[in-house]
């Protein structure tokens, strides 16, 4: 699809009132809460608030996470029959399937007269406004697309489901059209072109401008009618082949047989239900498989589960080299070498060339960590009675028996999860955000109709100086149906609503408040409050005896996604295109996975973790030992993430338009320049590498941020992570900026390293080199 406005449509609104005015919090806020919570911040203690509302609202916290009496009892009003009934996310649209074409509607209504006042746009006060005027247009197609998407994918109710479909099909088709306008192409390209106009423009406004006209050119809408069309037609293409290629993975050979005297070590229930009349039919794809890699004794077994595991059907293969190709041609007809190239230019990194010093930094830092790995699983297959080298098909089976033997040597049972009940680990995130960045979780009841499932915990943000902040909707317990991959969605990102549009809208008569959230901040400006879903599928427990109980890596997911959340809720841009997440993909990642940082912390975690019956501290030898489990194959995992991306890289280079073109042997050439163990001649495990439609040469983005995150956790955080200084400096120099601002420079400022700031290959080359304190 062509995508000429915004880069990734995760946004909405609220906007205008008649009467606009501060809103107030309808929860336990009291009337001293605001002014008293930077007292509240600096004094704050795990037990002990000194702040009444502060103390009130941290139990609360807690107890409607872990009690769900307490939780009915607290959001009492949605269940009154009486009471009026507001739409989803309180837009005032949304109380009905019907709804949400009315939502579409009149959003489209008002997207058609903003492109006719920026097509037209000639005098210089109309150039100045083309800029602001592209960003509300990018913020009104998203109020219905974002919200549309969120809906359709996890609204529990059909008919609401299908209406939030057909609204996001209308308004994703007016977008293509709007992608294929030159009229607005043109409007931005006299707006840059006129030199009094663009000194004019704040800073913010000039990064926008840029990005813009960026994703206009990558869309082609710059060439000629016929080759416009040829790259609307190679767009649809990729766009076919991608979901195609996602869906089809399947291995060239379904079923296994074996006699199943043959699968010793194996869980003989998983065996009895595999064998019929002495033959064990083993899926190639699922859990058997996996199971018999890490425990069937006999290697030639493995060997060849892990041969069948790794090698996909042809027609897959075909689909991948298919839509490799295809990008490859769309690249090039729009003047760029490579697709790689045509992805990266808006990227921290900027070339291919950049991300691949980066992948070989980073290899090298990997590379004796990764050996050492290995070392260890060879010793272990010596000690075993096997002296023969270490194969790819012997890695989870050693790995396993690893793992078995250190569980062996422990003396008591692994009771960790007591410690991390739900409520507990949502309470530990609001103590340290308020330890931090002074801002804290409020439990709101919810209006009837406001959420899409009764489960829903709504929380709102409050800064110790902005007052209200963000309203961010929790929907962490498993129920049937749900999606169970754990998500962070920002249905609607913040944005400043100018006195112009207040005014603009007042005598047009026209209602622009779709009544979400907005609230004014300290300086006097009103804005649109971010909106935001977590997802997660946390099992229930029988409640009435106990609360949801997280293993460690739920802790650790909370905790990335929160990391997500915080940089919507801290953003502080005035424009939409660049607000929170909305940054460089290879950028985005760097404040999740610092929180991951610090959900490792023994000083973070003695904020909150406590025995959900006894209230007794957690034992910290408990963290240790989990942690040391998680880092024995540590670095090997990361060598295989390097490995993966450099075939990205390749992938999407020139290397499809060659008639010689075969992805396997690209495969096979990477894997053996760098794997500690290469994949078996023959195998292709390109075709289950679905992440090479949805990535498209930014799949390092990770491991990019991951090394970042580590070098600042260390740098700035790792000896006094709670400290209100350095949470200063992150926001300041990190989070308030989203993406109106270089990552480079952030980094650079973050870390107080100037030669960071311009980034270029060197940069990058750096950042590899952190990829020894991965983490």
């Amino acid at each position: 699809m062509i995508r000429a406005l915004p880069r990734s449509w995760t946004l909405c609104s609220r906007c205008l009132r008649k009467q606009v005015q501060i809103r107030r919090l309808a929860t336990a806020v009291e009337p001293g809460a605001l002014s008293s919570a930077a007292t509240a911040a600096r004094t704050y203690s795990p037990t002990v608030h000194t702040n009444p509302a502060a103390a009130k609202e941290d139990k609360t916290l807690r107890d409607i996470f872990d009690n769900p009496e307490v939780w009915k009892a607290f959001n009492a009003k949605s269940h009154a029959p009486t009471a009026p009934r507001t739409g989803l996310f309180q837009n005032r649209d949304l109380t009905s399937p019907a709804g949400f074409q009315a939502y579409a509607n009149r959003t489209l209504k008002k997207a058609r007269a903003l492109v006719d006042k920026i097509v037209k746009a000639q005098s210089h006060e109309e150039l100045l406004r083309v800029v602001k005027d592209l960003d509300r247009l990018s913020d009104l197609l998203c109020r219905v697309i974002d919200m549309a998407d969120f809906v359709r994918s996890t609204h529990p109710t059909q008919g609401i489901v299908v209406a939030a479909h057909e609204a996001y099909g209308l308004m994703y088709e007016y977008m293509n059209i709007l992608n294929t306008t030159t009229g607005l192409y043109e409007a931005l390209k006299r707006t840059l072109e006129n030199r009094e106009v663009v000194e004019q423009l704040s800073d913010e406004e000039k990064t926008v401008a840029k990005i813009l006209y960026k994703d206009f050119e990558k869309s082609g809408i710059n060439l000629p009618a016929a080759a416009r069309k040829k790259f609307v037609e190679l767009s649809n293409r990729v766009a076919e082949l991608g979901p195609e290629f996602v869906n089809g993975m399947a291995p060239q050979k379904n079923v296994l047989k074996f006699p199943s005297s043959k699968l010793r070590g194996m869980d003989p229930l998983i065996v009895r239900e595999l064998t019929n009349k002495g033959t064990l039919a083993l899926p190639t794809i699922g859990m058997p498989a996996n199971h018999a890699l890490r425990t069937v004794e006999d290697e030639e077994v493995r060997k060849e589960v892990y041969f069948a595991c790794h090698t996909s059907s042809k027609k897959q293969l075909g689909v991948l080299e298919e839509m490799l190709r295809t990008r490859a041609e769309l690249a090039q007809l729009v003047g760029c070498e490579s697709y790689a190239e045509m992805a990266l230019g808006d990227k921290m990194a900027q070339s291919p060339e950049a991300v691949l010093k980066f992948l070989n930094a980073l290899s090298e830092a990997n590379k004796p960590a990764a050996v050492s790995e290995k070392n260890i699983l060879q010793s272990i297959k010596k000690e075993l009675g096997n002296d023969t080298p270490l194969q790819a098909w012997d890695g989870d089976y050693y790995s396993a028996k690893l793992i078995q033997a250190i569980r062996s040597h422990r003396r008591s049972p692994d009771f960790l999860s007591s410690y991390f009940s739900l409520g507990i680990v949502m309470q530990g995130l609001s103590r340290l955000l308020t330890r931090l960045y002074g801002v804290r979780f409020v439990p709101r009841e919810t209006s009837p109709g406001e959420t899409w499932n009764d489960d829903v915990r709504r929380l709102d943000i409050l800064d110790e100086s902005d007052g209200h902040i963000a309203v961010v909707y929790c929907d962490l317990f498993e129920r049937q149906g749900k999606n169970p991959n754990p998500a962070h969605f920002t249905v609607r990102c913040s944005r400043e609503i100018t006195d112009e549009e207040y005014l603009e809208s007042a005598l047009s008569g026209d209602r622009e408040d779709d009544g979400m959230a907005s609230a004014r901040r300290a300086d006097g400006k009103l804005y649109q409050l971010p909106t935001i879903a977590l997802i997660c599928d946390f099992s229930r427990g029988d409640l009435s005896k106990r609360p949801t109980l997280l293993n460690f890596r739920e802790v650790q997911t909370l905790f990335h996604e929160m990391g997500h959340a915080v940089h919507s809720i801290l953003g502080r841009t005035s424009l939409h295109n660049v607000s929170g997440t909305r940054c460089a993909t290879d950028w985005a990642e760097l404040p999740s996975v610092l929180m991951e940082h610090f959900a490792q912390s023994p000083t973070v975690l003695s904020l909150f973790a406590r025995h959900y019956e006894t209230d007794e501290p957690l034992p910290m030898h408990l963290i240790t030992d989990r942690l040391h489990q998680e880092s024995l194959a540590e670095a090997t995992e990361t060598r295989g993430q390097i490995i993966l991306a450099l075939l990205d890289q390749h992938y999407h280079s020139s290397l499809p338009l060659s008639r010689k073109f075969n992805s396997t042997v690209v495969f096979h050439e990477i894997d053996r320049a760098y794997a500690l163990l290469p994949a078996g001649e023959g195998t292709s495990w390109q075709g289950f590498f679905g992440h090479l439609f949805s990535y498209g040469a930014t799949y390092y983005a990770y491991l990019f941020d991951r090394a970042i995150a580590a070098k600042v956790w260390k740098d700035v955080f790792e000896a006094e992570p709670t400290r209100r200084e350095n949470g200063e400096r992150f926001k300041e120099e990190v989070l308030k900026w989203g993406g109106s601002r270089s990552g480079w420079k952030s980094l650079a400022g973050v870390l107080g390293r100037r030669e960071l700031e311009e980034g270029g290959e060197r940069a990058m080359v750096e950042v590899g080199r952190w990829g020894s304190d991965l983490k």
